[in-house]
């Protein structure tokens, strides 16, 4: 009796970890902004933006991967979507632009609007619902299944970061170690070689015997 109350619950809390992203600012003439973000494999991203319109100024949108590879472009844009999906781990980015159509309109702010969703945010449950003929509880228990798969490779890949910061820093106190030895070998040397200099200079002036 007490299993769809508690299956509601974690429903609950799992949307809470997949939260979209959403921002909004006001953007300066002929001016750029750009927003970045790591995405792992196989991953969705949809999103939608609102641009408020001015006379005499436009602004365009282009995203585009860490090689410069554009995944999605549009020019004067006002309102509207954007969808697309990537195959490796890579950092992406969208920029916004600003132009002023006319030299000698100083121009004026602009509020812009954005909303990203990625992986199971994207995905849309009632198509997939309406496809397979699954029943609410049938398409709330994939969803759930879909967060818990998410959940697990977030976990995975937080590990894989984890050691690779682990390895770095193993590898960063490494060179710092030589590096200290490195350093007190030459002050030695140096040391040494001072005290020889004037022992032979103080010797030369008949200083000392």
């Amino acid at each position: 009796m007490n299993s769809i109350p508690q299956l509601t619950l974690l429903m609950i809390y799992l949307s809470l970890l997949s939260i979209g992203s959403s921002i909004r600012w006001h953007m300066q003439p002929n001016n750029r902004k750009c927003l970045r973000e790591e995405l792992r494999e196989n991953i969705l991203i949809k999103g939608e933006y609102e641009v408020t319109q001015v006379d005499n100024q436009q602004v365009d949108y282009v995203i585009k991967d860490s090689k410069n590879h554009i995944l999605s472009q549009k020019e004067d844009i006002s309102s509207g979507k954007f969808t697309f999906s990537v195959e490796n781990y890579d950092v992406f980015e969208i920029c916004f632009i600003s132009k002023s159509l006319n030299s000698e309109y100083p121009g004026t702010v602009q509020e812009i609007f954005v909303d990203i969703k990625t992986g199971i945010e994207a995905k849309n449950y009632e198509g997939v619902a309406e496809a397979y003929k699954l029943k609410p509880l049938e398409m709330d228990l994939k969803r759930l299944e879909d967060f818990s798969e998410a959940i697990v490779l977030e976990f995975k890949d937080m590990r894989i970061r984890a050691d690779e910061m682990r390895n770095t820093n193993e590898t960063t106190n490494k060179r710092v170690f030589y590096f200290s030895l490195f350093s007190m070998l030459c002050l030695l040397i140096l040391a040494t070689w001072q005290v020889c200099y004037l022992r032979r200079y103080f010797k030369a002036k008949k200083l000392i015997e």
